[in-house]
């Protein structure tokens, strides 16, 4: 910046303020520093400006899984806000590994952030230096929060869980539950979801267990899984409510290899639904009946929170609750699956 100073011929609290506010400085002196701009091809260095900010225009984004379809939406949207705020916002994956998520941390706090919205491992997350992050930055949670008093904003499970548990139970056998990794609180949350909703309807909750090696490869697990089961005799009902959709994925294409058709007809042999709505669950064969989380929501109302943190949006017309934890109800998506 002070050799671009001198290059232009201005002071450089001058060029700072162009930089910061194009708009603040005289047209005649905008005019001088944009023809320099163009003919030196010079950029200032936003992290080393954002270092010097008391208030910067950076927001970090942490997800367990950046493949994932869900976060994948979910950081599209949040990303599409921040920049409309002019914020520029940072996408960082764990990758399901308490150790990177611990790095994306330290390396948020490096880039002096102005908050971050943040997909805990929560089971396998550093508590203690979430806890500090949150101490120092504004902090937002989604999918999954990291404890009971975190501010968040995600589906309400117990909801979503009742109403596709009903539904199965009235249309066919009772259904068994697959269930997901421990990778995060959903995980534990969705399977006591599932047992409430079930015990509620007078049905004997049955789940199947989850192999230590499980993680984020749902895909795979649940193929190479409901490949033994059926092996061993088969699934304890026809009917196999999936913790998410990706699991989903897995357990129709096992059954399929092993000869069985998949559906709601009167000659189908079994039953299969998942939850969350992935996009590709709507085009697999067959159509999968799901339960659909509304990502677009909770991605516009988490950094809307976040921007309430920052003292951003005063006059946002969507009522924050007062302890910053948001619940959003899913919709049941009826497909040819179950």
């Amino acid at each position: 910046m002070e050799d671009f100073s001198e290059f232009v011929g201005l002071s450089r609290p001058t060029v700072s303020k162009y930089f910061n506010d194009p708009n603040s400085v005289r047209s005649s002196t905008r005019a001088i520093i944009e023809a320099a701009v163009k003919q030196s091809g010079f950029r200032p260095n936003i992290f080393a400006v954002n270092l010097n900010r008391r208030r910067t225009n950076i927001l970090g984004i942490i997800v367990p899984n950046s493949t994932d379809p869900f976060y994948m939406a979910l950081t599209r949207r949040i990303e599409g806000i921040a920049e409309q705020a002019g914020y520029l916002a940072f996408v960082l994956s764990s990758d399901g590994k308490p150790q990177l998520e611990e790095r994306a941390i330290e390396t948020f706090k490096s880039m002096n952030v102005a908050g971050v919205i943040i997909g805990p491992l929560g089971v396998q997350s550093h508590h203690e230096k979430l806890r500090k992050l949150g101490d120092s930055i504004p902090l937002v949670y989604v999918d999954s929060p990291l404890d009971a008093t975190s501010a968040y904003v995600g589906t309400n499970n117990r909801q979503s869980f009742k109403l596709i548990v009903d539904y199965l139970t009235r249309s066919g056998e009772p259904p068994c539950y697959f269930g997901m990794a421990l990778v995060n609180n959903n995980a534990l949350e969705r399977r006591d979801a599932y047992t409430e909703a079930m015990t509620d309807l007078n049905f004997e909750p049955r789940a199947i267990p989850i192999e230590e090696h499980a993680n984020w490869d749902f895909e795979k697990y649940a193929f190479d899984r409901t490949t033994r089961i059926l092996k061993e005799g088969g699934f304890p009902t026809n009917t196999v409510f999936c913790a998410n959709d990706r699991i989903a994925f897995g357990v129709v294409a096992a059954a399929y290899q092993a000869g069985l058709k998949v559906g709601r007809g009167p000659d189908c042999q079994l039953r299969v639904a998942g939850h969350d709505d992935q996009p590709l669950s709507r085009y697999m064969c067959p159509p999968l009946t799901t339960v659909a989380q509304n990502y677009n929501e909770i991605g516009r109302l988490a950094i809307e929170l976040l921007f309430h943190k920052l003292g951003e949006n005063q006059d946002s017309k969507t009522p924050l609750p007062v302890d910053s934890r948001i619940l959003l109800n899913a919709e049941i998506k009826l497909r040819m699956s179950a």
